[in-house]
């Protein structure tokens, strides 16, 4: 499930993506216009710029901005970013795989095999999916098409 993190992670992205090339907004604008308190996006903020998918610039005219167009960050990496792995079970990981040790047939675990395929179900869409995608998606009657949902 989503965390608020990622769930703020991803409205603070959606406003800058949808700034004017090159410019940028403040954290207090961001978190004002999409309900998120403000210590919390800042450090959403510090993680994404980490990440290499935020730019910040201090003093006047400054604020954050992407680093790179909507078009090439994609929704998996941000989530991956301020939540960790897909995966439901950690036994289902590609990234962070650790065993559970309840288990005693790795091979034919029925639950193991089934988040598994859950896993790769959200990352085939959300790997799919780029910052630009999203805004179109939110703007577009039936855009679930686009994505088979």
């Amino acid at each position: 499930m989503l965390t608020n993190k990622g769930k703020y992670g991803l409205k603070a992205m959606l406003h800058l993506a949808r700034l004017e090339p090159g410019s940028s907004a403040m954290g207090a604008e961001i978190a004002s216009a999409n309900n998120i308190p403000k210590k919390f996006l800042d450090a959403i903020l510090l993680e994404l710029r980490n990440a290499g998918m935020v730019r910040s610039k201090k003093g006047p005219g400054g604020g954050y901005g992407l680093s790179r167009h909507p078009r090439d960050i994609r929704i998996g990496h941000i989530i991956r970013t301020l939540d960790g792995p897909l995966a439901p079970l950690s036994c289902a990981s590609k990234s962070a795989y650790v065993p559970c040790q309840d288990c005693q047939d790795l091979e034919s675990c029925a639950v193991r095999i089934t988040m598994s395929k859950v896993r790769d179900a959200m990352s085939d869409i959300l790997d799919g999916m780029s910052l630009h995608d999203m805004i179109v998606f939110g703007k577009t009657p039936n855009a679930d098409l686009m994505y088979n949902i």
